[in-house]
């Protein structure tokens, strides 16, 4: 089946409940908790109590002396305090009481899961594309992108836009969670578009990303205490190193040798089938049942491609950047990437994706736009290619975002 019939029409099938994208609890909408405003000056209002589902899920009782949840009908939004009569509109979790955006919860949002094995650069496209949303890419769809709680932004500057995009230090390898337990990145991509008869509407998009490491992935314990978050994405974006995939590093002249102390587990197959194990688990899929939920997978690091690749190769070329999706190009791209997986001995590949999802794509990426230098950033610093693609993909399968095919030429041939 081509990509083309594959594609065909967005779909947006309807969510009647909020999935909590800190510890995935479902709730329906209605009946999602309040927390009170708390006193501030002379407003009167509760005092803070110790939050001890919060901290149980924060494994701290910092920060977690808060005002009381409660729960109401909170018609529109907002709902009074049984306790202080404030009014409020703040919304949490009612398992883990970690907050929920109003629009979160008024229009839910879809979890898109972020795989990939060791050397994949997980922790360097999260850095970048997040940057990306807020900027570039971000401007061009009229969207913007807020993190939902404090957590999450002393994080990101932190761990991954600090060291990577300000100091220019590569990213070090992610420790296993056994060892570094991490918390998820979460983001809330909200756009706000004109429909028919001038109405306005907004989507959203609850953007949870995990920095897993590799044998994280490799292990069933650590799968499922840690990456419980696959069973509840309504997507994923599996990051693939080319260099992993047989018949690669042979065909590049400016591959570094294979790593002698890699386990056949740790081949991009083997990790994709094991979330695949865990996909089928929680949809109850029968044996020959493809799954329904949307998968994007990416080579990253395609800039060590680059010398091997036709001038005319739809790897070289950037997006239009007009705010759509054009689609004859998202083909051009699947079919690129899907020879050169069967050029390498790697078919098998495009096949398992082909008899385990209904809907997948293939992308070619590059973070950091070129090859590093003695653990930093090349020269030219941070210059990612193509690397928002995947997320554009599934903004489109989401109805988020327009497709259009016959774009203008202007957008071709220009360089990575």
């Amino acid at each position: 089946m081509s990509l083309a019939s594959r594609v065909g029409l967005p779909k947006a099938p309807a969510r009647q409940a909020v999935t909590c994208p800190y510890c995935f609890a479902v709730a329906p909408a209605h009946r999602i908790p309040f927390r009170c405003r708390g006193q501030a000056g002379r407003r009167a209002g509760c005092a803070p109590v110790l939050d001890e589902r919060l901290a149980a899920y924060t494994g701290s009782a910092a920060g977690a002396s808060l005002p009381p949840v409660f729960a109401a009908p909170g018609r529109g939004g907002r709902a009074d305090c049984p306790a202080c009569g404030q009014p409020t509109g703040s919304r949490v979790c009612g398992e883990c009481h970690n907050p929920l955006p109003s629009a979160y919860c008024e229009a839910p949002g879809r979890i898109v899961a972020l795989v990939g094995a060791k050397n994949a650069g997980k922790s360097t496209y999260i850095a970048v594309l997040l940057h990306e949303l807020m900027n570039r890419v971000g401007t061009e769809l009229d969207a913007s992108l807020v993190a939902c709680d404090d957590r999450t932004i002393e994080r990101y500057k932190r761990d991954f836009a600090r060291p990577l995009l300000e100091e220019r230090r590569l990213l070090p390898t992610t420790a296993s969670a056994a060892t570094s337990p991490r918390e998820p990145l979460v983001y809330l991509l909200t756009r706000t578009r004109r429909g028919r008869f001038a109405r306005e509407r907004t989507d959203s998009l609850a953007l949870v990303l995990f920095d897993t490491a590799g044998e994280d992935l490799r292990s069933r314990e650590l799968r499922d205490l840690h990456l419980r978050y696959l069973e509840a994405a309504d997507s994923i974006i599996f990051l693939v190193d080319p260099l992993e995939l047989p018949g690669a590093g042979a065909a590049l002249t400016a591959a570094p040798p294979p790593d002698s102390d890699a386990e056949p587990d740790s081949e991009p197959v083997n990790i994709i089938a094991r979330v695949t194990e865990a996909l089928r688990a929680r949809h109850g899929t029968r044996p020959g049942e493809r799954l329904e939920v949307p998968v994007a997978v990416a080579l990253t690091k395609i800039d060590v491609l680059a010398p091997e690749l036709a001038r005319q190769s739809a790897l070289h070329r950037s997006r239009s950047g007009s705010g759509v999706l054009d689609l004859d190009d998202r083909d051009a791209v699947h079919e690129q990437v899907r020879s050169l997986l069967h050029d390498w001995q790697a078919g098998r590949l495009e096949t398992y994706l082909g008899q385990q999802y209904a809907d997948f794509a293939l992308f070619g990426l590059s973070a950091l736009g070129g090859v590093p230098e003695n653990g930093r950033v090349g020269a030219g610093g941070v210059r990612p290619h193509r690397a928002e693609d995947p997320l554009l993909w599934l903004l489109y399968r989401f109805g988020m975002l327009d497709g259009t095919r016959g774009a203008a030429e202007g957008a071709r041939g220009r360089g990575a």
